[in-house]
C-alpha cells in the first residue's frame, strides 16, 4: 500500500487531519476523493484502460503512457487534461497518430471526466 492509499485510511478512520490538496502535490480544487473515484472511472466506465492501460502505463505505445508522461498535447495541467478529456484529440491533431474520442469514446459526464482528469494528474505528476 502507497502512502498516499495510507493516509487517505488514517483520515477517514479519523487518525489524522485532512492533509491540504497542495500538501499532497495535487492542484487546487483537487481532492484525493476526486483521485480515488477516477480511477474507478478510469478503469471502469470511462473506458480509459482500454488504451492507457488498468495503471496509466500505455497499451499502444509509448505515446498513450500517462505515467512519466512527456505531454504531446498540453501542457499537462489539470484544466488541460480535462480539456483533453472532453475533446478528444483527432488523428489529424494527433502527434502520435493515435486518436483520442472525445470522453474516451464513453458516456461519462463532465464531474466524471473531472474526476478521470484529477487521477490522470496524479500518475502522471508523481515525483
Amino acid at each position: 500500500m502507497d502512502m498516499r492509499t495510507r493516509l487517505g485510511l488514517l483520515v477517514a478512520a479519523g487518525l489524522v487531519a485532512a492533509v491540504p490538496a497542495s500538501a499532497q502535490g495535487l492542484p487546487a480544487g483537487v481532492t484525493q476523493a476526486m483521485v480515488d473515484k477516477g480511477k474507478a472511472i478510469f478503469t471502469g466506465d470511462g473506458n480509459c484502460y482500454a488504451c492507457h492501460g488498468q495503471s496509466g502505463e500505455g497499451l499502444l505505445g509509448p505515446n498513450t503512457k500517462l505515467v512519466d508522461h512527456t505531454w504531446l498535447h498540453s501542457d499537462g495541467s489539470y484544466p488541460a487534461i480535462v480539456a483533453y478529456i472532453k475533446k478528444g484529440v483527432t488523428k489529424e491533431e494527433s502527434k502520435s497518430g493515435i486518436p483520442m474520442p472525445p470522453r474516451g469514446g464513453s458516456t461519462i459526464t463532465d464531474d466524471q471526466v473531472n474526476m478521470v482528469a484529477a487521477y490522470v494528474y496524479s500518475i502522471s505528476h508523481k515525483k
